[in-house]
């Protein structure tokens, strides 16, 4: 890698477009081999977050008999205090654009107050139904909460959490092996109908968020998620439907929904955007090109489209290829 970039640099150089004192302060930083360790140290700080909250789960299911729940409710409240409390003390308040704290640390701290606050609010209802039958307060609340520490706090993980915790306020697992495995998306068609709907209300959010100029960098983890939920569910409906033709209208909504994600991807320059949209695209053309075929007799001709289909996914795969490289270029300019 370092081969390549001291290629490109002296490209710069041998075209203009690098001065000589700049290309050799480069060259002579380079030759220090110094590297970071940011991206591994706040993997690390994730990873502690991730692992102190699973503990105290943990710890919670294994000692609910001999800690007692007042113990444990009272324990969990005052390390989300002190949390928050280290939290509002050294953030910046609230601004309409990105903000960082001084402390990486402080991020971190921001997610574990978030995550153990949904799980006490969580034991709260478990144990003592606090909303009484209102099981969706029991959402609503950390969803809510984690729309404003996400927000105040300036934390993409924290408003995943959020998105995630809206997801399933309205009846939806938004991981992509839940919806796979879930019957009750497949049994209810009303189910994937409010996915459909929550996608585009991100959508929608975004869009006024850009206009107002709030948080746009957030907009990236909307659209991501409103590409999942949107794709897996109209997919989902170009597969059912089989006693009438309302499939066709799922099929022009995705593609829409693809042309959308499409722009998004290079507006917002994600690879991960473009990388799922193509292949949410791929799926559900295969599935509507085997929906029209059905009514086509193959039997005269399946051993020509037996040759066919190795060389069709060949091809698919080339083409796959061709268009991330081409993406990444254009993204590049």
């Amino acid at each position: 890698m370092n081969k390549f970039d001291d290629q490109a640099t002296k490209g710069l150089w041998e075209r203009g477009l690098l001065s000589k004192n700049k290309y050799e302060e480069i060259t002579s930083y380079r030759g220090l081999n110094i590297f970071s360790l940011n991206a591994e140290l706040k993997l690390a700080l994730y990873l502690s977050v991730l692992l102190f909250t699973s503990g105290i789960g943990i710890l919670i299911y294994k000692n609910i008999d001999s800690i007692g729940h007042i113990a444990i409710l009272s324990l969990l409240l005052i390390v989300i205090g002190v949390c928050f409390y280290f939290c509002f003390k050294n953030a910046r308040g609230f601004q309409k654009t990105e903000t960082t704290f001084e402390h990486p640390v402080l991020e971190y701290l921001v997610l574990a107050a978030t995550i153990l606050t949904c799980i006490f609010i969580g034991y709260l209802q478990f144990q003592y139904q606090t909303f009484g039958t209102h099981y969706g307060l029991a959402t609503l609340i950390p969803t809510l909460v984690s729309f404003f520490c996400a927000y105040y706090f300036d934390n993409k993980s924290v408003l995943t959490i959020a998105i995630t915790g809206l997801a399933a306020y309205v009846g939806l697992s938004v991981t992509p092996q839940d919806l796979v495995n879930n019957s009750n998306f497949y049994q209810d068609p009303s189910l994937s109908y409010s996915a459909i709907l929550l996608a585009v209300l991100l959508i929608l959010w975004t869009v006024y968020s850009s206009r107002i100029q709030l948080k746009t960098h957030f907009n990236i983890i909307y659209h991501t998620f409103a590409l999942h939920i949107a794709s897996i569910a109209l997919i989902h409906n170009l597969t059912d439907f089989y006693t009438d033709g309302i499939w066709v209208l799922f099929a022009i909504v995705l593609a829409a929904s693809t042309y959308y994600f499409y722009k998004a991807s290079y507006k917002l320059k994600a690879i991960s955007l473009y990388v799922f949209m193509i292949i949410y695209a791929y799926i559900g053309l295969n599935i509507f090109v085997f929906r029209v075929f059905e009514s086509i007799n193959f039997s005269d001709i399946w051993e020509l489209f037996i040759l066919i289909l190795p060389l069709y996914f060949i091809g698919s795969i080339i083409l796959f290829i061709k268009l991330i490289k081409k993406f990444n270029k254009e993204i590049a300019a």
